[in-house]
Formats: structure tokens, sequence, C-alpha cells
């Protein structure tokens, strides 16, 4: 039985704690952005549509390298906003979760989108009609009803989080104790003599935690549905 070393143990807590950040971070703009295109019609919707979406079909690595080129040194954000506040985001876990929430962010906003036109608009149409203002509407109707949809994008970003290396590895690095999460562990076992016992134990880790993720995703929606 493999035992894992410091170092595993911090790669697997740091991978939960990147999936974790990043789904609550992304959560609150990926509800906007899917109500936006739901509800709003506007110039420039189309070219929304195609940025929010464009992680899906770019190579991660890709992604990493526009992260890297942003909020580097000599980077827009980095030279411009990050240095003169002086936070340094490359090489930290706090890229990596940069780099899950970019990479995530388009299944967050399908899955909320999705719940959202399963709403009837008629709910919504009759909320206004009661003088019941944008927010109120988002609030008490569009929120409520788009429950299911937010569990859903939660828990598919947080599952793609956790699987998260390309641009991960390119603006976090594989620092052990620091930035290393399980596929960059899994990684550096394969590249090395007999670690192939350990990266199989982190691969049986990492599809514990996303079955038990998807267990409570089934249970969850089974008790919304009996409430319902």
């Amino acid at each position: 039985m493999p035992v894992f070393s410091h170092s595993d143990y911090l790669a697997i807590l740091l991978s939960v704690r990147v999936a974790v950040v990043a789904t609550l971070l992304s959560l609150p703009f990926g509800f906007a952005v899917a109500y936006l295109m739901t509800y709003k019609r506007f110039r420039g919707r189309v070219a929304l549509d195609v940025i929010v979406n464009l992680p899906l079909t770019l190579p991660p690595v890709v992604i990493g390298y526009l992260l890297l080129l942003l909020l580097g040194q000599s980077g827009w954000i980095g030279k411009w906003v990050l240095q003169p506040m002086g936070i340094k985001l490359i090489f930290t876990w706090k890229a990596a979760v940069i780099a899950t929430s970019v990479v995530g962010f388009p299944l967050m906003v399908r899955s909320i989108r999705t719940g959202m036109e399963t709403i009837d608009e008629r709910l919504v149409q009759a909320s206004r009609t009661l003088g019941a203002g944008w927010f109120d509407t988002i609030m008490n109707v569009i929120l409520p009803l788009s429950v299911r949809g937010l569990i859903a994008g939660s828990i598919l970003m947080f599952a793609r989080g956790l699987g998260e290396f390309g641009a991960t590895i390119i603006v976090a690095g594989n620092i052990p104790g620091v930035t290393q999460t399980i596929p960059l562990a899994i990684y550096e076992y394969v590249s090395s003599p007999r670690g192939d016992v350990m990266a199989m134990a982190l691969c049986l880790v990492s599809i514990t935690i996303s079955v038990v993720m998807l267990i409570f995703h089934e249970w969850l929606s089974r008790r919304m549905t009996r409430a319902d």
C-alpha cells in the first residue's frame, strides 16, 4: 500500500482549496453573465458568447500562456496594476485559482443558463407587472428558480478545477507544497523512475473526490425534485 508523503497531502489539500475558491469566486460572475445572455438583448451579445466559451476550444496551455502575458511582471495587468499594489500572483496558488476559474467558467455559465432557460417567462413578467424592479425579480424569482443550474455549474467547475493541469503549470508552476496540485504531482511521479504506484494512488484520490461530488449532486437533485 503506497504511503503518501507530506507534499502529497499538501497537493491533495491544495487541489481542493483551489477548486473551491475558484468556484466561489466565479459563481457571482457566472450568474451575472448567464443572466445577461439569457434575458438581455444587446449589441455585442454574440461577442460576449464567443469570449465566454473560448476557453472550451483553446488548449489549456494557451490559456495559461495568455494569463502569464497579462499577469506577469511585463504584462499589462501585472505591470500597471499588480506591481504598484505590491501584489504577486505568478507562481503562487492564487495564480492556480485564476487559471482554474478561466478554464472552468464556461461550464458554469452554460449550466446556469440552462437553469434560467427552464424558468417560465410568465413568472418573470408577472413579477414585473406587480411592480418588482429588476433586482427584486432577480433575487426573488430568477435566483431561487436557478438553484439547480447554480449547483450543477458549481459542481462541474469544481470537478474541472480538480483536474486542471495545462494552464496551472504555466502560471503557477509545479512547486511542491506551494503550487503543486494533484495533476501536477501525478505528472511529476509519472516522469520519475518507479513513480507509477504513487501516481496511481493520487489518481484514485482524484477519482474518489470526483465520485463523491457527483453522488452529492445526484442526491441533492433528487431531494430538490421531491421538494417540488
